[in-house]
């Protein structure tokens, strides 16, 4: 049997554990084990797969994770949320739309401090939506707003999926963090312009608020100061090269947590619970790697991801459209598993790819994010859909249909993004020559 008849083999067996119902971390390791002891032999692979659980369980670099969801956990189980929002509420809530693009501001300045786009839904799931509802709005409305907000986690800092892109393709998470932010507040804009259309199309569906007083805005702003010294701390400490991401990590955990106690945000229970949410989550992504890089090597030994690039090269078309089928393979993988273990399982594959065509590896990133994000948002498995649907009582056709303007908008910024590289790198490029 030829090795690419081995490879495709494995990868539809794996596909179809996956519709099977098998753990998508198991599922890889598993798969990838039996792949590599056909190419290689058995004791090759065992050695492989002990190999390769352990490096990823003592990695160094990968404790950032924890760290980071940590912060996001505390920052969500404490009212930082709801601090933001009511903040970003007094200034714009009284215009036609208001509280949507409030929930959109609170969203973006929470981001700084959470790297979790399910953390974030589930918050501004229980803070904004009914602040909406008081007001009238409409449920696809609020609750899409909230839902597609939480993508945001993607790609702005500090983002776990951009940390553990910079794991998997050994580039730089400060560069990584600095390339996000230009393409994060587009996409934020582009959200906040559908609201204005949605707004002027149907003028029912988010009436306005109340209008604040100037002195009860400024009133406001001290409440989010300390997360603006918090992201500075983090972000900057790393970008500068005081911190590293692991030690970036650990002071933004350690700041949010002082805070949060100090301002009595936060109770023991709180801590404890958002310790055990982001141990969780943790264990989830590390097994994720871990089968992911099992699953790798088992492609390295086939070769495949070369035989890949040199088919792709050979292709009469401009690499910008290969880029769009890479994305397009990413987001139809997106739908049939979940979307964080497709882009674990499949970066190392198209790098070499990417590589080939020219495009820089940072921009890259962020345009795997972009596909991530949407893919947050989409059917079949669309977690932050669940997690409104859940927390709100909102029947989940509901949600989608709130989601689907935001969608178009998403897709503009995408194309963007591929034919203007510039806007993700200037950041980077500047700061970080």
């Amino acid at each position: 049997m030829s090795i690419s008849i081995i490879a495709t083999l494995y990868t539809l067996l794996l596909f179809a554990g996956f519709c099977a119902g098998f753990e998508i971390a198991f599922a890889m390791g598993l798969f990838g084990f039996f792949g590599f002891a056909q190419v290689m032999g058995m004791g090759p692979a065992l050695n492989l797969v002990g190999i390769d659980i352990y490096n990823n369980l003592v990695n160094y670099g990968l404790t950032v994770i924890p760290l980071f969801l940590l912060m996001g956990t505390i920052g969500a189980n404490a009212g930082i949320a709801k601090r933001l929002y009511d903040c970003s509420y007094k200034f714009i809530g009284h215009i036609p739309g208001g509280l949507a693009i409030s929930t959109i501001v609170g969203a973006v300045l929470f981001k700084s401090v959470c790297g979790s786009t399910t953390a974030t839904a589930a918050t501004f799931a229980a803070i904004a939506i009914p602040e909406m509802d008081r007001y009238n709005y409409g449920k696809s409305l609020s609750s899409g707003t909230v839902a597609t907000v939480g993508t945001l986690g993607v790609l702005l800092p500090p983002s776990v999926a951009l940390i553990i892109y910079g794991i998997i393709s050994q580039r730089s998470i400060a560069k990584l963090f600095l390339a996000g932010i230009v393409p994060g507040l587009l996409i934020a804009a582009s959200f906040v312009l559908t609201i204005l259309v949605w707004c002027k199309i149907n003028p029912s569906v988010a009436p306005r608020g109340t209008r604040s007083t100037w002195k009860e805005r400024f009133k406001s702003v001290p409440s989010i100061l300390p997360i603006a010294i918090v992201f500075l701390l983090v972000v900057g400490g790393i970008i500068v090269g005081y911190f590293t991401p692991t030690e970036a990590g650990s002071v933004g955990t350690f700041a949010i947590l002082i805070y949060s106690l100090a301002v009595k945000d936060i109770t023991f229970r709180g801590v404890m619970d958002a310790v055990l949410d982001s141990i969780g989550v943790a264990c989830m992504i590390l097994m994720l790697v871990a089968g992911a890089t099992i699953f790798g090597h088992f492609f390295a030994a086939t070769n495949i991801p070369f035989i890949l690039a040199d088919w792709l090269m050979k292709l009469p078309f401009p690499k910008e459209v290969i880029m769009l089928m890479i994305m397009l393979i990413y987001l139809i993988g997106g739908t049939v598993i979940e979307d964080l273990a497709f882009v674990i399982l499949c970066t190392p594959i198209f790098i070499p790819v990417v590589t080939r065509l020219g495009y820089d590896l940072i921009w890259y990133g962020i345009m795997v994010m972009v596909i991530l994000m949407i893919g947050i948002v989409i059917p079949p498995i669309a977690m932050n859909i669940f997690v409104v649907s859940s927390i709100a009582k909102i029947p989940q056709r509901v949600v989608y249909r709130g989601v689907y303007p935001y969608l178009a908008g998403m897709t503009v910024c995408l194309f963007i993004l591929l034919f203007f590289p510039g806007l993700s790198l200037w950041l980077p490029n500047l700061l970080m020559p």
